[in-house]
C-alpha cells in the first residue's frame, strides 16, 4: 500500500538546514498494522503526517495504492487523503463550530454519501462509541477524552483503507485505551491497513510489527 524512498525533510536552522527525517525507506503491505515508537523529537510524527498528505514539504518517493504522490498536485492529494486515509491527530483537530454528531458527517460529506447515509452511519457509529447522548454537544463542551473519542470515531466513519493513529489514547482513560486498541486490532483484520505513532508497548503489542525512530532516521 505505502512505497517510500529516500525522503528527507529538512526546515531552515541559524545559517543551515536542521532534518527532521533522514533518508526514510519503507514499506508498508495492504492489511499490516505497523507501529513507530521512539523519543519525542525522534520524527514518528512527522512522518505520520507525510504519509497522511498533511505535509508536502519534503524530497523523495512516496507511493500510495499505486499512484505517486510526489508527482501529485496539492489539490489531487487532498482528494487521494478524503478517499483513502482516516486520521486520528494527538490534539484532536475538531471543527469548534460544529456538535460531535456534525464533526462526524464531515469525511462523510467529502466522500458523496446520500443524506440517508450520512444519517445512518453517524447513528450507527455514536452508538458503537457511547456517545449518542453527546451528538449535540460542541468540543468546547467536552472533556480531553471525550474530544478523543471524536476524533477517533471521525477517522473510522468512512471505512478508510488506510488509518493513520498519533497517539490514539493519550487522553483517554485505561479502560477506554483498551476499547479503542481492541477496535483498532478488529478493523486490522478486516483488512483496514493501520500505522501508529505511541509511546506505548501496551498498544504497540497489538499491531503486528514495530519500528523505531531517532533522530529522524528509521530503524528497526
Amino acid at each position: 500500500m505505502i512505497r517510500i524512498r529516500n525522503l528527507e525533510k529538512s526546515v531552515r536552522s541559524g545559517t543551515g538546514s536542521l532534518f527532521l527525517l533522514r533518508n526514510i525507506n519503507l514499506a508498508v503491505e495492504k492489511g499490516d498494522f505497523l507501529t513507530l515508537m521512539g523519543p519525542s523529537g525522534a520524527g514518528k510524527s512527522t512522518l505520520l503526517a507525510v504519509m497522511g498528505m498533511l505535509d508536502a514539504d519534503w524530497t523523495g518517493e512516496f507511493e500510495l495504492d499505486g499512484q505517486r504522490v510526489d508527482r501529485l498536485s496539492a489539490r489531487e492529494r487532498q482528494a487521494l487523503a478524503r478517499q483513502h486515509v482516516g486520521f486520528v491527530f494527538q490534539r484532536y483537530h475538531l471543527l469548534d463550530d460544529l456538535t460531535v454528531a456534525e464533526n462526524l458527517e464531515v469525511p462523510l460529506g467529502y466522500r458523496g454519501f446520500s443524506r440517508k447515509e450520512i444519517q445512518a452511519r453517524v447513528a450507527d457509529t455514536l452508538d458503537r462509541f457511547h456517545i449518542v447522548g453527546k451528538k449535540d454537544l460542541y468540543p468546547s463542551q467536552l472533556s480531553g477524552g471525550q474530544q478523543q473519542l471524536v476524533g477517533v470515531a471521525r477517522a473510522i466513519i468512512h471505512e478508510p483503507g488506510l488509518l493513520l493513529a498519533d497517539e490514539p489514547t493519550g487522553n483517554l482513560h485505561s479502560e477506554q485505551a483498551t476499547e479503542i486498541m481492541a477496535l483498532f486490532r478488529r478493523l486490522n483484520g478486516e483488512g483496514t491497513t493501520i500505522v501508529q505513532v505511541t509511546h506505548s508497548a501496551d498498544n504497540a503489542a497489538y499491531g503486528r510489527r514495530t519500528l523505531h525512530m531517532a533522530d529522524g532516521w528509521l530503524r528497526d
